[in-house]
């Protein structure tokens, strides 16, 4: 898939919107293909830069970033590399620690930052690109989270996690042999990100009933079109076949170039994310290893979809009435291979109950999760 083909036709769409619906338009270079890894030397040349850095952990090194230096040291490109470093429980999570070593080892004359990994590593680089004002390219090693593209960078500061202004990659390529080659737990996580879309999007109709918040048909439609798109292939998707993995990826680039469109994260994240971000939060507290994003979505999604269901499906059966039953978004996560059960991801009663209290305060935002809470 040629990035710059695919916004064309989003871009068509937004511009023949009803008056008053304005959308700036997407502007993203990449591909979506196998052998992505070769087209970014060539594309570094194409657009003037003598040197950049790559950010990688050891895993995501192993996976592309040692190809890609290599390539880009034949291609005659200085290419500085930093090796992100885990923490104490062996997690590398977008902090001030890290953030700090991308800084510090980004040398003052690198043009541009390559991102070799998946949402941690995107978001501390596009954050440290924002701060400095070096080009971001993003260069993901697995279809498991849907920010690739995100101007946002959840960031956690102090054992506190926060969406902080950040920059969209200038380009994106996306090997398909590398995202085949990935971990299936990782592209589990990227199908249960997407599953995550049907509460998000019902948060996203009730927030504009409820709260006049802003609302866009297209950005709408294309999530859910995402959404089916990973639903119709699920069977490819658990067999993590090119053809699943190359699926997966477009949904998640579409439900992140939803967000671009609209120019925030609703369409994509509503309560399951603020879950979430409350369990992240309270396992680095407790230091305790990190679960993976789209895990926990996954899990919160099964858990929101119920109690959507069953205390506001009678009174707003056209939003929540809607939601599939929890046994089915269970059956699509097990059968993609990922964790189903807030049991399977370590999560206590207690933290459970709290987090149903508390997570709506994350973010200002109305949903069925913040209705619920305040209604007590």
């Amino acid at each position: 898939m040629e990035i710059k083909a695919a916004l064309h036709e989003i871009n068509e769409a937004a511009a023949r919107q009803p008056a008053g619906i304005v959308h700036a338009p997407i502007v993203m270079d990449g591909v979506l293909e196998a052998g992505a890894l070769a087209k970014i030397a060539p594309y570094i040349r194409l657009r003037g830069f003598a040197s950049v850095a790559l950010v990688a952990d050891d895993n995501t090194w192993n996976a592309a970033g040692e190809r890609l230096a290599a390539s880009l040291a034949e291609a005659g490109i200085a290419c500085a590399v930093c090796r992100l470093k885990a923490n104490g429980q062996g997690d590398v999570i977008a902090d001030e620690r890290t953030i700090v070593q991308v800084l510090l080892e980004t040398p003052r004359d690198a043009e541009a930052v390559l991102a070799v990994g998946s949402g941690t590593i995107n978001d501390v680089v596009r954050f440290a690109c924002f701060q400095t004002g070096r080009v971001f390219i993003s260069v993901p090693t697995a279809a498991s989270v849907d920010g690739f593209t995100s101007v946002g960078a959840p960031i956690i500061t102090d054992g506190f996690k926060q969406t902080v202004p950040a920059i969209a990659p200038e380009a994106i390529f996306a090997d398909l042999d590398v995202l085949a080659a990935a971990p299936q737990r990782l592209t589990a996580a990227g199908f249960a990100d997407m599953l995550g879309k049907f509460t998000s999007l019902a948060d996203w109709r009730f927030s504009q009933r409820m709260a006049g918040e802003h609302y866009c048909p297209l950005a709408y439609e294309l999530t859910e079109r995402a959404l089916q798109q990973c639903l119709d292939t699920v069977d490819e998707i658990a067999a993590g076949s090119r053809r699943g993995v190359e699926v997966l990826m477009e949904a998640l680039l579409l439900s992140g170039w939803s967000m671009l469109l609209v120019g925030h994260s609703r369409p994509a994240s509503g309560g399951e994310h603020h879950l979430s971000h409350h369990w992240e939060m309270a396992y680095i507290a407790e230091g305790r290893r990190q679960l993976l994003h789209g895990a926990k979505v996954g899990v919160a999604s099964v858990m929101l979809a119920k109690l959507y269901r069953d205390a506001l499906g009678e009174a707003y059966p056209d939003i929540f009435g809607r939601l599939p039953e929890s046994g089915q978004l269970q059956a699509w996560l097990r059968r993609a291979g990922g964790p189903a059960d807030p049991g399977e991801i370590g999560l206590t009663d207690a933290l459970i109950a709290e987090s149903m209290r508390e997570a709506h305060k994350l973010r200002d935002r109305y949903t069925g999760l913040k209705h619920l809470a305040l209604r007590g």
